[in-house]
């Protein structure tokens, strides 16, 4: 069970924000914590509410053994209530049957709390029911909302809430939480350094294509470097098909940007920065082939294919504009 000192080095502004409204006594009627998937909103939101509900705290720090924290940890206590989707979607009758809740006294005292996660996920008739009980706060009531996709909200109940943003999960963050759902540390490490984003991460490292673009990336390197002539061939006969897609060719930039700042970092000392970590003999072998600053220039190549495909040219075009550059040096 976190505390709110340790949830304050993963998200120091949201803590800051909620320990100082609790001891001001100026709590929200309701929140909207918004954030990628893995960055704490949902531990935070039980957090609050022991806080909110805890006789025995010290100062906004529930204690965790009092009747209401453990029952809040358990999931059962009859004042806090948690709402997720029954299926694919939050249905109306979810939010009817929670406002028919709230519309009885406080079991145990006047105070309730309801969390609603993938809040995104309402359907329409849900969030208009859900609208008109936030327009209407009652005493002593809290309601937290907690969504991955902000933009998927209705306007008219984000104006209604007091929106916290959490912060993105850091690199080192990240790659634990990938490696503690079982993902080999290589793929793992490569999903970290593409998004910040913990469920698109898990996403990226189960995918099958990005698995065998990968391969393509590294199969590319190759040629470039000790079959110069076949790099062209292979960009035609095989790497195009599979980076069809404009989306697609820009992961492919980012891999291969990826793989020559590695072998930039490998040049400087700094081997903990490499992101391929099961390509580094082959990679320090090619550090001794080149100089920094043939990698730079190679760098610098990618960056600028980065900035025409974002200027909507014609991808089979930038890429072989690319290859034929790395070929020259």
């Amino acid at each position: 069970m976190s505390s709110w000192h340790e949830l304050e080095k993963k998200q120091h502004k949201v803590v800051k924000l909620l320990t100082n409204s609790m001891k001001n006594n100026r709590l929200s009627h309701a929140y909207l914590f918004e954030g990628s998937v893995g960055t704490g909103k949902k531990e935070i939101s039980l957090q609050l509410t022991k806080s909110f509900f805890c006789r025995d705290k010290n100062a906004e720090e529930p204690c965790n053994k009092c009747t209401d924290c453990k029952r809040i940890n358990s999931g059962n206590h009859p004042d806090a209530h948690i709402i997720a989707p029954s299926g694919l979607s939050i249905k109306k009758e979810q939010i009817e049957q929670l406002v028919k809740e709230f519309g009885y006294a406080g079991v145990e005292s006047k105070k309730k709390v309801y969390i609603i996660e993938d809040a995104e996920k309402m359907t329409p008739q849900a969030a208009n029911s859900l609208l008109k009980f936030i327009e209407e706060p009652r005493e002593e009531t809290v309601a937290i909302l907690i969504t991955s996709n902000l933009h998927r909200m209705l306007n008219t109940i984000i104006s209604r809430c007091q929106v916290i943003s959490f912060a993105p999960l850091n690199v080192n963050e990240l790659l634990e939480k990938l490696k503690n759902e079982g993902i080999p540390e290589n793929i793992a490490k490569l999903a970290a350094s593409l998004t910040s984003d913990f469920q698109e991460a898990k996403d990226i490292s189960s995918d099958e294509w990005f698995a065998e673009g990968r391969n393509k990336v590294l199969k590319l390197t190759e040629d470039l470097f000790q079959k110069p002539e076949q790099a062209f061939i292979f960009l035609q006969e095989r790497f195009l098909s599979h980076f069809s897609e404009k989306e697609q060719l820009e992961k492919g930039l980012s891999l291969l940007l990826l793989w020559f700042k590695d072998l930039l970092y490998l040049q400087l000392g700094q081997e903990e920065k490499v992101v391929f970590i099961d390509q580094i003999e082959k990679m320090k072998q090619l550090t001794m082939q080149m100089s920094q600053r043939r990698i730079v220039n190679r760098i610098n190549v990618i960056l600028e294919g980065q900035r025409k495909l974002h200027s909507n040219m014609n991808p089979q075009l930038l890429m072989e504009q690319v290859v034929l550059k790395m070929q020259e040096g």
